[in-house]
């Protein structure tokens, strides 16, 4: 009976290492020390091409491997020559341990390698490699297809692979005096329903029950943790033309998504503008939003003059929306001002009108510029009386508009921004420093009233008599 643990396979491929090889009769404390240290000190050796670690640990001895330079990565025909010096005599029991996807950031992310051994997802593991008579690391092994540690332990052994987990082996009997070569299927992390960390750690956990069955069985095996593919990509680009050297490093510039132009309206020259991110309108029996701003409408029956301006969008859904604008000047202030003074919206026949004098206004030479303009929350379009207008609503994102004085052409004049110089923040500071000052004033003032006494008992004379009447 054989049952298969099937894991996720998505992600993509792998990181750069080095090869580091752990002699077969290492103190238990300074190989797993090794261990670590392999994985940590040269997290950033090696080329960028795929690459998955291999993890190899025995419970009667792994034959040395020769010592490699720093960055080397370990091709599959110096793996397989040996696995041929290790699995060429005699019959052997290998437990491979094969995970959807591994790489070496698996093990310096969640393998609590900078001293917090509480949080390692790891833990069966390193006690495994702690108390095996000899084990090996190869951090940096080459990955080109996903069967290729299979199909040498096949070729090795010159048996094929059985497919079991920790309930079945439980139940199997193992002959020792023929290879075996047991499968034990590990799942990777999606993002779907565990993190990686939680999957990492359940795949620890049933590497130690498996292990336990070994010991509790006085099954001599060699153990095999690798990954089927690498968890993470790095292209490996070209470069023959590159000097080899240091170079400064940028980050290409992204290229920037196309920006819509403005709206402009022309009468003998360019006398409205408007622009906008997003133009939402959302009508009655209708919830969802339309945007407007990527359509370019017709400006069929607009206006403008010294005075008065009007725009008129029509769009090729029905929509219409107006914006009406007058130029005056207020004594008060002594110059002219423009102000935003309706905007309808008209479909079907059916008209909503919303006023923005109160708060759409700047000066006549200026353009207004608003991030929201909206008709439902903190609106600057307040509802027209007497219009059942609570299901018309309005909502112009980055918002900025001119009726008047467009002395620069196709460019806004400098805008007058809706945002008020005391904001909540500022408020809240000064009533602060306000209060502040009101009970060190009072304090102070307190300690001013203080009075000190003006006469003093002498020991040698009479004592003071204070009257009553004082």
């Amino acid at each position: 009976m054989t049952v298969s643990w099937s894991g996720s396979r998505d992600h993509s491929v792998a990181e750069k290492l080095h090869e580091k090889m752990a002699e077969p009769r290492f103190s238990g404390r300074s190989r797993l020390a090794a261990f670590i240290a392999v994985f940590v000190a040269l997290f950033t050796s090696g080329r960028a091409t795929s690459q998955v670690p291999l993890l190899f640990w025995s419970s009667d001895g792994l034959p040395p491997l020769a010592s490699t330079t720093a960055g080397h990565i370990t091709t599959n025909d110096q793996l397989s020559a040996y696995f041929t010096s290790a699995f060429g005599s005699a019959s052997h029991t290998v437990l491979l341990f094969l995970q959807d996807k591994l790489s070496k950031d698996d093990f310096t992310v969640f393998g609590g390698v900078f001293g917090n051994k509480q949080e390692s997802a790891f833990k069966n593991l390193e006690a495994a490699l702690h108390s095996s008579s000899s084990s090996l690391a190869v951090p940096a092994m080459e990955w080109t297809d996903s069967s290729v540690i299979l199909t040498l332990l096949q070729e090795k052994l010159g048996v094929s692979p059985l497919l079991v987990d920790a309930d079945t082996l439980s139940q199997l009997s193992i002959n020792t005096s023929v290879s075996n070569l047991l499968l034990i299927n590990l799942p990777y992390c999606t993002g779907l329903h565990k993190s990686c960390k939680e999957v990492l750690q359940n795949n620890d956990e049933i590497m130690g029950k498996v292990l336990n069955i070994m010991k509790a069985k006085d099954v001599p095996y060699t153990a095999i943790y690798t990954g089927l593919q690498p968890s993470r990509v790095i292209s490996e680009t070209s470069v023959p033309n590159q000097s080899v050297g240091r170079s400064l490093l940028q980050a290409p510039t992204p290229t920037p998504a196309p920006v819509t132009p403005p709206i402009i309206y022309n009468q003998s020259g360019p006398c409205i503008m408007l622009w906008a991110k997003n133009l939402n309108v959302s009508l009655p029996g209708n919830s969802s939003w339309i945007d407007l701003a990527a359509d370019r409408p017709s400006l069929a029956g607009s206006m403008c003059n010294e005075t008065d301006s009007l725009l008129v969008l029509t769009y090729t859904s029905g929509l219409v929306l107006r914006f009406a604008m007058s130029n005056r000047r207020y004594p008060v202030s002594a110059r002219h001002w423009f102000t935003l003074d309706t905007v309808e919206l008209q479909v079907d026949g059916r008209t909503a009108s919303f006023s923005g004098t109160r708060g759409i206004y700047s000066p006549a030479e200026y353009s207004f510029h608003c991030q929201s303009v909206s008709s439902f929350q903190d609106a600057l379009l307040v509802p027209g009386s007497g219009q059942n207008v609570s299901q018309w609503r309005l909502n112009f994102v980055d918002f900025q508009i001119q009726g008047f004085g467009l002395t620069n052409g196709t460019n806004f004049s400098y805008a007058s921004d809706c945002a008020g110089f005391f904001t909540a923040g500022i408020w809240m500071g000064l009533l602060t420093s306000l209060l502040m000052l009101l009970i060190f004033v009072y304090g102070l003032h307190m300690i001013m009233q203080l009075n000190t006494m003006d006469r003093f008992d002498d020991p040698k004379g009479p004592s003071i008599s204070v009257p009553q009447s004082e």
